[in-house]
């Protein structure tokens, strides 16, 4: 069964930076789409980014493009996620979490169900505050 475990979390004043990274076990990772989501307090948990294991095509949320990376490594069988210009807004909890997707897979809508994705880590706290 597929692991992930999440590091990077913390606080960050607005305009900072923070990079997530996930490490992931257990499974033939090229068949994998890797995403990470993020849920604050009283909201739904929404997609941020996602990762095809295989090419790297990626999919960004229209509210982080351009602020925020996602990128994998094969070798290290680690996906990332560089955030840059934080704002109060990206305060959340962000997990890692993986599925093998239907095909043909949808890039642009790789990250739109969360409920799709069958395994999670267990989340890092993100706090963009001054």
């Amino acid at each position: 069964q597929l692991q992930l475990v999440e590091s990077g979390g913390g606080s960050v004043e607005p305009g900072g930076s923070l990079t997530l990274s996930c490490a992931l076990s257990g499974g033939t990772l090229n068949n994998y789409i890797v995403g990470w989501f993020r849920q604050a307090p009283g909201k739904e948990r929404e997609g941020v980014a996602c990762v095809t294991m295989n090419l790297g095509s990626t999919d960004t949320a229209d509210a982080v493009r351009g602020r925020f990376t996602i990128s994998r490594d094969r070798t290290k069988n680690t996906v990332t996620l560089q955030m840059a210009s934080l704002k109060p807004e990206d305060t959340a909890l962000y997990f890692c979490a993986a599925r093998i997707p239907p095909r043909p897979i949808v890039i642009a809508s790789m990250c739109d169900t969360p409920q799709g994705f069958t395994s999670w880590g267990q989340g890092t706290q993100v706090t963009v505050s001054s």
